[in-house]
């Protein structure tokens, strides 16, 4: 199961690699710099490196919080939620129902938002009847600066993977759309399209279609309605 990933960026680990590389540039492009106001040579002057000054510079406008962040601000808060899942191969099938909470909170100064569920859902059991089991999942997202894009992660007690995705949001439509890849069993991935609508603020919709069965279908969908 999944749920919206509104920028459904990446772990703190992407963060540092980066400042360790642009440290460590820093103080590689230090000496070349100083040859290079030495020799005044062409040759060295055409690198193209950035002094410390510049990546720095560069490093602090990604890290700056923009309306696409606000935009992701504005759905911190207690939702509850219903879902329908269409698990039967027969679309004439009724949806499966279950119902849960989400809480989303902002972390490290509004860039990243951390979305956490907890649930009940129906799966089959060692028998195969149909039986209740408690789900959890948990999300982290955020938008990239430099990748122009909403970016998420998505990890649950019924998988041991990790899905990461990436979106953009149409204004006109008030839509965010998702692309996924994901592989629930060995050799078998899938493309996974999540198409999240604000109704207002106190309400969202998320719809999730997959190729599972050869042919992209819709087999989720899920409704948001804020905690007052």
């Amino acid at each position: 199961m999944k749920t919206p990933t509104f920028g459904f960026v990446r772990s703190g680990h992407a963060a540092v690699g980066c400042l360790i590389l642009i440290v460590s540039g820093a103080f590689l492009a230090a000496p070349l710099l100083a040859e290079e106001k030495a020799s005044a040579s062409p040759a060295a002057a055409s690198t193209g490196m950035p002094s410390e000054e510049q990546m720095m510079a560069q490093m602090m406008e990604m890290a700056k919080l923009n309306e696409h962040h606000k935009m992701l601000a504005d759905l911190v808060g207690t939702w509850d939620y219903t879902v329908k899942m269409w698990m039967n191969p027969d679309p004439k099938a009724e949806p499966t129902t279950s119902k849960g909470v989400g809480v989303r909170k902002a972390i490290m100064g509004g860039r990243y938002f951390t979305f956490d569920v907890t649930g009940q859902m129906e799966m089959p059991g060692p028998d195969g009847k149909m039986q209740e089991m408690e789900f959890k999942g948990t999300a982290l997202e955020g938008y990239d600066n430099a990748k122009k894009k909403f970016v998420s992660t998505w990890a649950d007690n019924m998988s041991t993977g990790i899905m990461m995705s990436e979106g953009t949001y149409d204004p006109a439509s008030k839509t965010f759309t998702y692309t996924a890849e994901m592989e629930m069993m060995p050799g078998q991935k899938a493309k996974v399209r999540e198409v999240v609508k604000i109704i207002d603020q106190d309400h969202h919709v998320m719809e999730w279609y997959d190729n599972m069965r050869g042919s992209e279908a819709k087999t989720m969908e899920i409704t948001y309605s804020r905690q007052k």
